[in-house]
């Protein structure tokens, strides 16, 4: 890959978050952090509360109690462009690119906050990272392949500098062999860059040979959490997430 920007990273701190759309919380008592250069990811089954946790932290969804705090700001119920202003890059799982737009003009939307004329040298350094996109901004975006519009979605978070990344199930929709090379390629080169990454992710394996800490997910609570290996030494983990059993 081509030499790429470092970006100033800020850690993450979410501490006993609670939140949800109305009536009973969805996520309850939640606590995950991010460190900068971290990749951080987030399990769990389905309706377990991951895409909730996430659209909480930029302000999408209602935080009832608890703290989320980005370096020394403090963004607990914030505007989601008061989030972004913080530092924050959020992709989410869907409507993550605007389809009729070309590749320049959702780079441009990415540059909502920039003044005019730092839009064009910012859209040059995000080409840099993402080079297959260099040769599309013609392109509609609604013409790109399943892998080229996460590309373009996660270039246009990039296209502010965040120092924290947040990636709603990324691979999506994916075929493995590009939802692998997404994942070890430009996910975790948004860490190397300096960036603290925080990715719900279904597929655990490929997710967790990339991730540095994993936190588990069920019933809207964290109920596991550790390195990799450490829950791969974890039969309860195996069975569930990577379809097998651990071996003494």
């Amino acid at each position: 890959m081509s030499a790429e920007p470092s970006t100033r990273g800020l850690p993450l701190r979410v501490t006993g978050v609670t939140a949800g759309y109305g009536g009973d919380p969805v996520i309850r008592n939640v606590s995950v952090r991010a460190e900068p250069g971290e990749v951080v990811s987030l399990v769990g089954a389905n309706g377990s509360g991951k895409s909730t946790l996430l659209k909480s932290l930029v302000g999408v969804v209602r935080v009832t109690a608890g703290t989320v705090v980005v370096g020394e700001t403090d963004v607990t119920r914030k505007a989601p462009e008061e989030v972004a202003r913080a530092g924050v890059g959020y992709v989410p799982q869907v409507d993550d690119v605007f389809a009729p737009l070309t590749v320049r003009e959702n780079l441009e939307m990415g540059g909502y906050l920039l003044p005019a004329r730092q839009v064009r040298a910012r859209i040059d350094e995000v080409t840099v990272i993402f080079p297959r996109l260099a040769a599309m901004l013609s392109r509609p975006a609604g013409k790109l392949s399943g892998g080229e519009r996460k590309m373009l979605a996660m270039g246009r978070v990039l296209m502010l500098q965040p120092s924290v990344f947040l990636l709603d199930e990324p691979t999506a929709n994916l075929a493995p062999a590009i939802a692998r090379t997404l994942l070890e390629e430009h996910v975790r080169q948004l860490a190397a860059n300096g960036a603290s990454v925080l990715v719900v992710e279904q597929r655990a394996r490929a997710v967790l040979a990339i991730s540095d800490r994993t936190y588990v997910l069920a019933g809207g609570e964290v109920r596991m959490e550790g390195t990799p290996a450490e829950l791969a030494g974890s039969p309860a983990f195996v069975e569930s997430f990577l379809g097998g059993t651990v071996t003494r």
